[in-house]
């Protein structure tokens, strides 16, 4: 083997690892532990549109300012749109700016955390606690009292006013 071989090779590896990280080398919701509502890919397929699929079981990311739900203003209980779950209450809503619908906290035990290193960057992964459903991604940047924004997916909840 010639250095060009080892080095072209090396470089490519490298290439492709960076390429993976960039394009999602996100694991399934699933690879995070057991959930108490599990089904197979094809399940979750025919029961979800294709957008709740992409976002919930892929792990993928609505286009910003398309959901109804990020100007719900009334009161109410968001959902998981995979189970069902209660995950937010709309007293903990607000208004980030950012294009999706924005809490400053779960409903106790609704949801999980996770690590996503996808896109060159390292954030907190929300999920489901009950279906493992990708929701959205937690930041340290929200209003007190705790100072933390969830931003969600709208495709991934559904709303129903109290």
């Amino acid at each position: 083997m010639s250095r060009r071989t080892i080095l072209g090779g090396g470089a490519l590896a490298a290439g492709a690892a960076a390429v993976g990280r960039l394009f999602g080398s996100r694991q399934e919701a699933k690879a995070a532990g057991r959930f108490p509502v599990e089904k197979s890919d094809e399940e979750w397929r025919a029961a979800r549109t294709p957008a709740q699929y992409n976002v919930l079981r892929k792990h993928g990311t609505e286009r910003a300012g398309t959901s109804p739900l990020n100007s719900e203003k009334r009161a109410g209980i968001y959902h998981c749109a995979g189970c069902g779950q209660p995950v937010f209450s709309s007293s903990t809503k607000f208004d980030s700016g950012t294009g999706w619908p924005s809490f400053y906290a779960p409903i106790a035990g609704a949801v999980g955390t996770s690590e996503d290193r996808s896109f060159f960057m390292t954030r907190t992964e929300v999920h489901c606690s009950r279906c493992g459903g990708h929701l959205g991604h937690v930041f340290d940047d929200g209003p007190l009292p705790t100072g933390l924004r969830y931003c969600m997916n709208g495709v991934a909840m559904t709303f129903t006013p109290s």
